[in-house]
């Protein structure tokens, strides 16, 4: 597998440096005094942002979709690790430049950030422990013990189902693992997570139930008003079209997440 991400990395370096940059000369010239993109995210949304154990760096698909952005602008990209619920606030403040966090694109976050062109469809699904032969879908969660990752479409989701008792956990991590340990009856979150956390070997003590809910798509997010990072970032999108589904045929093909290829959005 090491030999197929070298390998990965290797023509993603070597497209990368094919593009040119966001804003021509005029903008390389700027990029010399202000070379930092500070890139906030929740490094626990695996397989989109995570650690690897035992390892400091962050790595995942957004990871890669940003780094590779970020150099065709001319930017060196600094990853800042902070709670999703955090992500916004941050950016409106300043003390971050955008947000990639397997963010979904909503009417209520329009409102307070600008999005780039969606790059992932998602959903959101159910997973119960596996030994549950009750629960066959969210219309069977009326009254039950539910876990989310604070801050997330999986969060308001929850919150819609009459009676339910939802408790909101930091990461997916944490939730994943309060339904292992019989705290909640199910956890609500994006597909492609729970699809990963399962494929990790969450299967043993867990399933999804029923048909995935509400599509959603992933954006990256900038501040309001910083519409000239918006239009490099979606310019950096459109140049990474053909080196992103080259990339991710080969990463995904290689660590077994083949099938999320269909969702990417271009």
């Amino acid at each position: 597998m090491k030999k197929y991400l070298l390998m990965a990395m290797a023509v993603l370096a070597a497209l990368s440096l094919m593009v040119a940059g966001c804003g021509g000369k005029e903008e390389a010239k700027k990029a010399e005094h202000a070379k930092v993109l500070r890139v906030g995210t929740e490094p626990t949304f695996a397989p989109f942002e995570f650690q690897k154990e035992g390892s400091k760096e962050y790595t995942g698909f957004d990871m890669d979709l940003i780094r590779a952005i970020g150099k065709q602008m001319g930017y060196k990209v600094e990853i800042m690790n902070m709670g999703f619920d955090a992500l916004i606030p941050a950016l409106s403040s300043g003390n971050i430049d955008t947000v990639i966090a397997g963010m979904s694109i909503t009417p209520e976050r329009q409102e307070a950030v600008l999005f780039s062109a969606p790059y992932y469809r998602s959903g959101l699904v159910v997973m119960v422990q596996k030994n549950n032969d009750t629960i066959k879908g969210i219309e069977d969660l009326v009254g039950k013990r539910i876990a989310v990752q604070i801050g997330t479409t999986g969060a308001a989701k929850a919150e819609s189902v009459k009676d339910a008792k939802v408790t909101a956990f930091n990461t997916n991590t944490e939730a994943a693992m309060e339904l292992k340990n019989g705290g909640v009856d199910a956890v609500i979150n994006d597909s492609p997570v729970v699809g990963y956390y399962l494929a990790q070997g969450g299967s043993a003590d867990a399933k999804t139930v029923g048909d995935v809910l509400e599509a959603e798509e992933y954006g990256i997010a900038v501040k309001k008003g910083n519409d000239k990072l918006n239009l490099c970032i979606r310019k950096g999108e459109t140049q990474m079209t053909a080196l992103l589904i080259v990339l991710a045929a080969i990463v995904l093909l290689f660590t077994g997440y083949v099938f999320y290829l269909q969702n990417l959005v271009w």
